[in-house]
């Protein structure tokens, strides 16, 4: 397993280079230009704009500001911003907050969705069955947004169990409403998917030998079926993890977090090209150690997998 990991590690050397470029280049080509952006209406002195370009490599050509970028990349420095802030310190500042977020949403994800979808899936074709798809089917119809209002409406304005909007972000007690809005669809998903493979794996053959030789309906379901069950969950959940930290920003927006997804939207509003590509360098980085992690969980989840 520890050549398979360094050859997945190696593999992600030229995926990372290319999805960068490809990020950069849409960053810095299609939004037009960035320096006339800081000066909104007003017309700039172009002199003035000029500078600015010198200072920041703007007046250089887009492969060559690349090239730079990727080998200050390697010492930890991700430029600064028009402001001339760091962007890494920017980043410091929101990933925290987004990973706490994104750690609740998915242990909400995965306790809630797991157990419904077990839950129905050995209860196939039966009223909890079709309660779950009834249910899960209506998530997945609302938009995320709709549910967000809806949740803040309804716990925060009307009940006031919840400020409405998030003050403290490393207290997760106030994060766990966001949490579960960014969740739901997730969830939904994750109960549906559970239900079909803990439905499909309760006729196979190896289930039929286990409870045939005696062992406790408990431990079969517990033991084999989960763990058999598990692995196109564990896809999907690994996938979510990449989508939460960056797809973070409807819900950041409506509970007013400071988190990655709320830095990168005000980003794209100014056209702060360093700083929204530095976010997606990270976030590239974060979903391909995942994949990673979930091809390696593979083999642990399922011992007839072994990777050479």
């Amino acid at each position: 397993m520890g050549r398979y990991a360094a050859r997945r590690l190696l593999q992600m050397i030229p995926i990372f280079i290319g999805t960068t470029l490809l990020i950069f280049l849409m960053v810095h080509i299609l939004p037009g230009d960035p320096v006339r952006a800081i000066y909104g209406d007003k017309a700039p002195d172009p002199a003035q704009i000029a500078q600015i370009k010198r200072e920041y490599g703007f007046d250089k050509p887009v492969l060559e500001q690349y090239f730079h970028y990727m080998l200050n990349l390697l010492k930890g420095d991700f430029g600064n911003n028009l402001a001339g802030r760091p962007v890494v310190d920017l980043m410091a500042e929101a990933f925290p907050v987004t990973l706490r977020l994104t750690l609740l949403a998915i242990t909400i994800e995965i306790i809630i969705g797991v157990g419904l979808g077990a839950w129905a899936g050995l209860r196939a074709g039966k009223a909890a069955d079709t309660g779950v798809l009834v249910f899960t089917l209506t998530v997945i119809s609302i938009p995320v947004f709709v549910l967000g209002f809806i949740a803040r409406f309804i716990f925060a304005d009307e009940l006031g169990w919840l400020p409405p909007n998030v003050q403290d972000s490393t207290s997760y007690s106030q994060l766990f409403l966001p949490a579960f809005v960014l969740a739901m669809l997730s969830m939904a998903y994750v109960a549906r998917l559970t239900r079909t493979t803990f439905a499909e794996n309760l006729r196979a053959d190896y289930m039929r030998t286990a409870l045939a030789k005696g062992l406790p309906r408990r431990r079969v379901i517990g033991v084999h079926l989960l763990r058999n069950s598990l692995i196109p969950v564990v896809t999907f959940v690994g996938t979510d993890v990449g989508g939460f930290i960056g797809g973070a920003v409807i819900t950041e927006g409506i509970f007013n977090i400071q988190g990655v997804g709320n830095l990168l939207y005000r980003a794209i509003q100014t056209s702060e090209g360093s700083t929204v590509t530095g976010v997606v360098t990270v976030l590239v980085l974060v979903i391909l150690l995942i994949n990673l992690l979930i091809d390696l969980l593979y083999a642990v989840l399922d011992p007839r997998i072994r990777y050479a």
